[in-house]
């Protein structure tokens, strides 16, 4: 065992060889009283426990203190960097915590509205967002102790591949009926119908309510609950564009379409007497001899519209199904405004001679005219008195109702079943 060395020896280890007595060894005493006294300062700086240790400069937290972090997690759906994110069902989440602020903005830096859900749990926009577009959005939320915890994403959402191209029977700034209904056709299959229903959106002058109604997966019908007002302003919203309208598959139309309402003319043909009254505003403007269709052949009964109008039309029996009796081919029939798809006109007639006394047609409602078309006679003055819109409706014949997606005739839905 090493002999122990004492505190003087270790100090005079340190100093090295010195001369005794004078101011020498005053000056190493003086050095060990140093020496020793930086040992005592070391040892209270270094120690764990006493005063000492809380009387930290900084005034803060030791600095063996892990700092503390929120409990909140936020979630963005589309995470950053991510490509071809559908523009429907983006959201924030947060767990832990409730969001305080979400914003989101396009590439050019526009605002997309959207809003904290009333519980503070998540976000989402306040509609689809546009294909093919750069989003960035950044998120904070706090924990129940305030801290709190973030979240940034930059995304792109995808481009079409397959689109479904919708039309319909509207013209920009055109004049209609009362009876006008917006029929809307797409050339695919329609599968998310209530989505399609909810962008396309009906603005109109007098507040009146517009709904749609499906006629299998390709055809939409919009109308009122009642005839449309007399000079009510309506303008159509399509929103397509961002809308899977069936799986892969998206709108392809971002569009307004303004039209008006013009005057209410609204036509009664009664198979039974052979008569056609024309009302206009309400009051009987016009009383005319029609012929209907005879007993093999009978004239649709319920309420039609006129969706087109052709000074000199064609027509033949072949393109009609169901046609009983002598087959029929006439290249100039004048004067012809369409009430339904399966062939049923009302128009112009110069070889017939039955108007105010019998049904002799194959189902069209006609009346006096001449070759060529006679813009005097009868059915020339009604054809300028009339527009694409205009209701006619049919009463009395031996035929069936009329089936609402049978031209525009959605007018035989009641209101509650459309």
């Amino acid at each position: 065992m090493k002999p122990v060395q004492t505190a003087d020896a270790a100090i005079s280890t340190a100093l090295g060889p010195t001369r005794r007595g004078g101011a020498r060894g005053a000056g190493r005493r003086a050095g060990v009283a140093l020496v020793m006294g930086g040992v005592l300062l070391l040892g209270a700086a270094c120690s764990s426990g006493g005063p000492a240790a809380k009387d930290d400069a900084s005034g803060g937290a030791p600095a063996s203190a892990a700092p503390k972090t929120s409990a909140a997690v936020v979630t963005v759906s589309a995470k950053d960097g991510a490509t071809n994110v559908a523009p429907s069902g983006f959201q924030v989440t947060v767990a832990s915590g409730k969001l305080t602020t979400v914003e989101m903005t396009d590439k050019n830096g526009k605002a997309v509205e959207g809003q904290i859900a009333a519980d503070g749990l998540s976000w989402k926009p306040g509609s689809a967002l546009a294909v093919g577009t750069v989003y960035t959005v950044n998120a904070q939320a706090k924990d129940s102790a305030g801290l709190v915890s973030a979240a940034t994403s930059s995304f792109t959402t995808l481009s079409p591949a397959k689109t479904a191209a919708a039309t319909d029977n509207i013209a920009d700034n055109g004049t209609y009926g009362v009876g006008m209904i917006v029929s809307v056709n797409f050339n695919k299959p329609i599968k998310n119908k209530d989505d399609v229903v909810k962008n396309i959106t009906f603005e109109t002058s007098d507040g009146s309510t517009v709904k749609g109604h499906w006629f299998g997966s390709q055809r939409l019908d919009f109308r009122p609950e009642k005839y449309w007002k007399p000079d009510t302003k309506v303008t159509v919203h399509y929103r397509l564009k961002n809308v899977e309208v069936a799986p892969g598959v998206y709108g392809d139309v971002d569009r307004d379409e303004p039209f008006r309402i013009g005057r209410e003319r609204i036509s009664t043909a009664d198979a039974a007497t052979h008569q056609m009254t024309v009302q206009q505003g309400g009051s009987t403007v016009k009383t005319i001899p029609i012929t209907a269709g005879n007993d093999d052949n009978p004239s649709w009964n319920g309420t039609m519209v006129i969706s087109g109008k052709e000074k000199v039309t064609r027509m033949n029996s072949a393109t009609v199904s169901n046609v009983k009796g002598s087959e029929y081919d006439i290249s100039d029939v004048p004067h012809a405004m369409r009430l339904t798809t399966s062939g049923t006109y009302v128009h112009g007639n110069y070889w017939g001679s039955s108007f105010g006394k019998a049904n002799a047609s194959h189902g069209c409602i006609s009346m006096q005219d001449a070759k060529g078309g006679d813009d005097s006679s009868t059915a020339g003055k009604f054809f300028a008195d009339s527009i694409v819109g205009d209701v006619v409706k049919v009463v009395n014949s031996k035929g069936k109702t009329v089936q609402p997606d049978n031209g525009l005739s959605g007018w035989n839905v009641s209101w509650a079943n459309w």
